[in-house]
């Protein structure tokens, strides 16, 4: 919960503040704004020192930046009733006169234009972004759970508030050969590193399925990344230059403890289980898309032992990368060490995906700098499972 207040509260995001200020579903948005004119006028009627009553004119410029157009425009016209009950009722203080009178009218009048043009701005922000989700569940597709023999979860934050979108991207493709679990970072933003993931991803999900060595599951990545910058290039597009890192795992069925891992100059993955938190002894290749700077060479296929308890743990850069006001990382896996020590049931990789994505929002203050992608696997039914 704190990490989604975080997360809104550096974001800005529209819906969320509509949810903050939602009870059971209706909006109380209104409640402020009439608070504050209850307040001014028992202010004003209680003291007389001077015209407080002419603080109405904040009412509506409250309710501007918190209410829809109409209860904006009710508390508009409720702030002028008030204001002119003051001066021709009441009458326990010198009139304000018309000045005061002309300040509420126009005060009124420019919070309800305030509040139409802010409405409007957020109803184009949320087409946006229906849109992006639209886009992205296409690309990031959804996994029934136990997808290929494997227990899993995942969380997806994009540090771009409007498009919701980036090159993060993450898959688990089963096949007659084991299954294969994908997750990478297009280098850039936009619209063109996602196009790119999606080519990435198309490739993955044929070749993962069909190939029977991981080595060449992993050339097919490597050959579809430089074709789609091809692509690009001859297009004219100033992003024919990228590039993606990513970790390419294989699980066996004839190889139930140890995994193949393919680097492709990402953050190596982390094995978690109730006997604590290690990094997987993996080599660290060149990113896809860049096998011309070392014409030659070999993919290199590790296989480092995953224990029937541990649960692999994979995360884009906009975790490792992550950093405080004072500049620090973010230490996840110490964070992770902590927990498990504490509940060894923290392994479950729902648990370890909320752990981590709520600890990057806390250490960062939800003001994400990178696309964020945290993705957890394990064999299904090993112990611990949950």
């Amino acid at each position: 919960m704190f990490g989604r207040l975080v997360q809104a509260a550096g974001r800005g995001d529209a819906v969320a503040r509509h949810e903050l200020f939602s009870v059971r579903g209706h909006s109380v948005a209104w409640a402020f704004p009439l608070l504050l004119l209850v307040g001014i006028t028992v202010a004003d009627v209680t003291t007389g020192a001077f015209q407080i009553i002419s603080w109405t004119v904040l009412v509506p410029g409250v309710a501007a930046a918190m209410c829809g157009v109409w209860s904006t425009a009710v508390l508009a016209v409720l702030a002028l009733v008030v204001y002119v009950f003051a001066d021709t009722v009441w009458q326990h203080r010198e009139e304000t006169g018309l000045p005061g009178l002309v300040l509420v009218v126009l005060g009124g009048f420019i919070a309800v234009l305030a509040a139409a043009v802010r409405v409007g701005g957020e109803q184009r922000m949320l087409h946006m972004r229906d849109i992006a989700d639209t886009t992205r569940r296409t690309v990031l597709r959804q996994h029934p759970a136990g997808w290929g023999g494997l227990d899993h979860a995942a969380a997806y934050l994009s540090s771009d508030t409007e498009a919701r979108v980036g090159g993060d991207f993450y898959d688990i493709q089963p096949g007659p050969h084991g299954t294969r679990v994908l997750l990478g970072d297009v280098q850039g933003k936009g619209l063109g590193a996602v196009e790119a993931a999606a080519a990435l991803l198309g490739t993955f999900r044929e070749a993962a399925y069909h190939e029977s060595d991981l080595a060449t599951v992993a050339e097919r990545l490597e050959t579809r990344m430089r074709r789609h910058r091809e692509l690009t290039a001859r297009l004219g597009r100033s992003d024919g230059d990228r590039f993606a890192t990513a970790v390419l795992v294989g699980f066996r069925p004839d190889l139930p403890d140890a995994v193949d891992v393919v680097d492709f100059g990402h953050e190596p993955p982390v094995a978690a289980g109730p006997g604590g938190v290690r990094t997987l002894p993996v080599v660290g290749g060149l990113p896809l898309g860049m096998s011309d700077l070392v014409p030659g060479q070999a993919v290199t296929v590790c296989r480092p032992a995953l224990a029937a308890d541990e649960t692999l743990l994979l995360v884009t850069d906009g975790v490792t990368e992550c950093r405080d006001s004072e500049g620090c990382f973010y230490r996840h896996a110490d964070d992770i060490t902590r927990a498990i020590a504490a509940d060894p049931s923290d392994t479950a990789p729902a648990r370890l995906v909320a752990l981590v994505r709520e600890g990057t929002l806390r250490h960062c203050r939800g003001r994400l700098s990178d696309d964020t992608t945290v993705f957890a696997v394990r064999r299904r039914g090993r112990p611990g499972g949950g």
